[in-house]
């Protein structure tokens, strides 16, 4: 047993796409998906570490670059299949879990198996690392929704994306990374031209609107 099916593996990601079964004028990958939530994560790691914050980056990097690699087991979920009741959410955890360790025991060699548990357990927790991934991965769905938008895409999924997105990263509000994302990033998004935009902007607005007087 050796490394050599886990490097195989990654090809795999390559092949998994996200969104399945909705028309899309750009097809995005598990794999580019990972690469950007890293790069994501690494930008919010920046702006946390200058306010102060103390990032472990090892353990951030790890925690961002496979955070999707379990996707490699049972693809790529639509979300609201995903999130559709507690109990199917905890089955799919499970069923996550068994084949990872499995994976891990059966393909990762002895001395490397703890290392692998680590990197490939659920990567979004209460840590400040954990905390940076959730938003990173909303940023990346963000983005993904607005170019479909941005494209004239008229499937109403990619406006929901949008929402959900904006909607959970509120969740997290109270970090840096995040106040830098709602008042620099998403304006300058919101500049761009394009034929949808004041759909957006209203979107938008309507999100951080409802935020807000939840929490008067």
């Amino acid at each position: 047993m050796g490394m050599h099916q886990y490097l195989e593996s990654l090809d795999e990601l390559e092949l998994i796409n996200r969104a399945p079964g909705y028309f899309k004028f750009e097809q995005h990958s598990v794999a580019a998906h990972s690469f950007k939530v890293t790069e994501i994560a690494q930008f919010l790691g920046d702006v946390e570490e200058n306010a102060g914050e103390k990032v472990d980056w090892r353990g951030l990097y790890e925690k961002a670059l496979n955070h999707d690699y379990t996707e490699r087991f049972i693809g790529d979920i639509k979300t609201p299949v995903k999130y559709a009741t507690p109990v199917l959410r905890s089955m799919l955890a499970d069923v996550d879990d068994k084949l990872t360790e499995n994976f891990v025991q059966n393909e990762i060699p002895e001395e490397f198996q703890n290392a692998y548990r680590r990197r490939l357990s659920e990567g979004k927790d209460d840590s400040l690392e954990g905390r940076i991934l959730a938003v990173a991965d909303k940023v990346d769905l963000l983005y993904e929704s607005f170019g479909e938008i941005q494209k004239g895409n008229p499937e109403e999924v990619y406006p929901e994306m949008y929402k959900e997105s904006l909607s959970t990263m509120l969740e997290y509000r109270d970090m840096h990374c995040v106040q830098y994302v709602l008042t620099k990033v998403i304006p300058d998004m919101l500049a761009e031209n394009f034929t949808t935009q004041d759909k957006l902007r209203r979107l938008t607005r309507k999100v951080l609107k409802k935020e807000d007087n939840s929490k008067e």
